[in-house]
């Protein structure tokens, strides 16, 4: 089962949040009330006792700074993920742990993820984390298609607005694949500003051709024969062609870094840190 942890993290804030502030309106007075009373008969110092917080209203007194900083830094600066699939092989493994720019294209709310300030956009070859319309997961891919754009592939080629993607041979490879083994090539692929390395599979894919709308990007992993993408999001639900993008409203942000990687339990690595691209 996938944990929200934001939605948890938000509960957590505001709950611990509310505590303290009812504590400080409502029952503090009241304490400090009997308190004085106390040390007029009693002498000072005899009432402290009855200042002492609750246990509960403690911890949410202490929690609250902290959870309220983390919701903030996660929220608005940066947020960690962990990559839990091959689909962005070569690129990110399994077990990575990554780093996300929450702000490169705007700041928007916890949890609800509206926008509230415009910074920039996505660009063709950013490595995203979003949402997509289909899946309340958060997915990672990399951004191929700008609203607006035709998107072609066929037999294993990439050709956006006519014109293919360039890429360079690298090498070539067995991988076993369910029962069989099968051919694997590696290209470096060129996005844009951003060179990257691709995987494609020696399988049969039937060739498909797309069109952007407007606010909305088109995905793919760098995995190509093993990543659930765009090319085939809409195939769900033959009804709902919206469903092979993704719109502006479900982007959280842009993965900038690996820092650590941890497949499974095994003891934390940070062999693989570096920049994405």
């Amino acid at each position: 089962m996938d944990i929200d942890f934001p939605l948890i993290l938000s509960w957590a804030v505001i709950i611990s949040g509310l505590i303290w502030l009812g504590d400080t309106l409502f029952l503090k007075p009241g304490r400090e009330a009997a308190a004085l009373a106390h040390e007029k008969k009693h002498g000072e110092g005899s009432g402290d006792a009855l200042r002492r917080e609750s246990l509960l209203v403690e911890y949410a007194h202490s929690f609250f700074p902290v959870l309220a900083l983390v919701l903030m830094l996660r929220s608005f600066l940066v947020e960690p993920y962990q990559i839990p699939s091959e689909s962005m092989v070569p690129t990110l493994e399994i077990g990575d742990f990554i780093l996300v720019n929450k702000f490169a294209y705007g700041i928007r709310l916890p949890v609800l993820g509206t926008k509230v300030v415009d910074i920039g956009a996505p660009e063709r070859g950013d490595v995203m984390v979003f949402v997509p319309l289909h899946d309340p997961k958060y997915f990672i891919k990399r951004v191929i298609g700008l609203p607006g754009d035709r998107i072609q592939y066929r037999n294993k080629q990439l050709t956006i607005n006519g014109e293919p993607v360039k890429r360079q041979f690298v090498r070539e490879f067995e991988e076993r694949m369910a029962s069989r083994r099968i051919r694997v090539r590696e290209y470096e692929e060129q996005l844009g500003e951003a060179l990257h390395p691709i995987y494609t599979y020696n399988t049969l894919e039937p060739g498909r051709e797309w069109v952007v709308p407007e606010g909305h990007y088109f995905m793919m992993g760098d995995n190509r024969g093993k990543s659930f993408d765009s090319r085939s999001w809409g195939d769900i639900y033959p009804d709902r062609p919206e469903l092979s993008f993704v719109p502006d409203s479900a982007i959280v942000g842009k993965a900038f870094a690996i820092w650590m990687h941890m497949p499974g339990w095994s003891i934390p690595s940070f062999e693989r840190n570096q920049r994405i691209r």
